[in-house]
């Protein structure tokens, strides 16, 4: 556990140095929240805190994209080889690269969130508990993400084109920037098998419907469940050096990662609830929202 700490400590101070880090987990987070918050919702209290989960998802899901482009960088500049001349496991480095980034994270949500009750004058941001809950184990889903994709990954190049494809997938398709209900049929039902679904829906039910843990329970235990077998998986395959091979099957089972969401995905298209709740609190808004624009690809 003290090899964990300290490493966690190390990154976070690397990280810190970073402007990148700082650009996209703060600077970019702040412009999404003031583009929806005035532009889309007008400044409407109500609308507001429908569009914190959206604002909120973004933030946490912006974690993978960082914390795989580092780990491929410090391989290709042979920094983790260092690392395993120490009594460090990949265990370790994999925890401590979640934990560091929960540390990291949280603290955009909290400001998201303050800022929503003293400029916007959202007086009610609902299940608080469940909201935090949500982020951190969203934050430890999509580090674990990350941390797939660098394992499975070769250059930095091969890392953004992969990161670029996931962002698109994440944003587009998820309720986090165009309203699920307002997605063609088609993309609705594909929308239902994306990680990213869920943890827009929960924070919004979470915010909205002020829902309990346990009202949340499918969300956030697929969201748990997906992170304990990246993590598990990632250990497997983390390579230390450039030089490192892939074993054959490698790819198959990282995408077995998302198994979880993919029986989630058969249940809800079966059952409809997900799209009915999405629905259901769209309806509840203003009629003279507006709906936000796609934002920019990362590169």
């Amino acid at each position: 556990m003290k090899t964990i700490l300290t490493l966690v400590s190390m990154r976070i101070r690397i990280t810190m140095r970073n402007k990148a880090f700082l650009f996209f987990s703060l600077v970019m987070p702040m412009v999404f929240f003031f583009l929806y918050g005035s532009i889309f919702a007008k400044g409407n209290p109500v609308v507001v805190r429908y569009l914190m989960g959206p604002v909120v998802a973004m933030s946490v899901m912006g974690t993978f994209w960082g914390l795989s482009a580092q780990i491929v960088t410090w391989r290709e500049q042979g920094i983790l080889r260092r690392f395993r001349l120490s009594p460090v496991s990949a265990f370790s480095m994999i925890t401590s690269s979640i934990l560091a980034n929960m540390i990291m994270i949280l603290p955009t949500v909290v400001i998201e969130l303050l800022l929503a009750r003293e400029v916007y004058h959202v007086t009610h941001l609902g299940n608080l508990f469940s909201v935090f809950l949500l982020a951190l184990a969203g934050i430890g889903s999509f580090a674990s993400l990350g941390l797939i994709v660098a394992s499975v990954t070769n250059t930095m190049q091969e890392t953004q084109i992969i990161n670029q494809l996931l962002w698109f997938a994440l944003i587009f398709v998820s309720g986090a920037t165009v309203p699920l209900p307002d997605l063609p049929k088609v993309a609705q039902h594909v929308a239902l098998f994306l990680p990213a679904t869920y943890l827009v829906s929960g924070l919004q039910r979470a915010m909205v419907d002020q829902a309990n843990v346990f009202a949340l329970w499918a969300e956030i235990g697929c969201l748990l469940v997906w992170a304990l077998l990246a993590i598990f998986i990632s250990s497997q395959l983390f390579r230390w050096e450039p030089e490192a091979k892939l074993p054959r099957n490698a790819k198959l089972w990282a995408a077995s990662t998302i198994l979880p969401f993919v029986l989630l995905g058969i249940w809800e298209n079966h059952n409809g609830k997900l799209l009915a709740r999405s629905a259901s609190m769209m309806e509840e808004r203003p009629a003279d929202s507006s709906q936000p624009p796609a934002p920019p690809a990362k590169h």
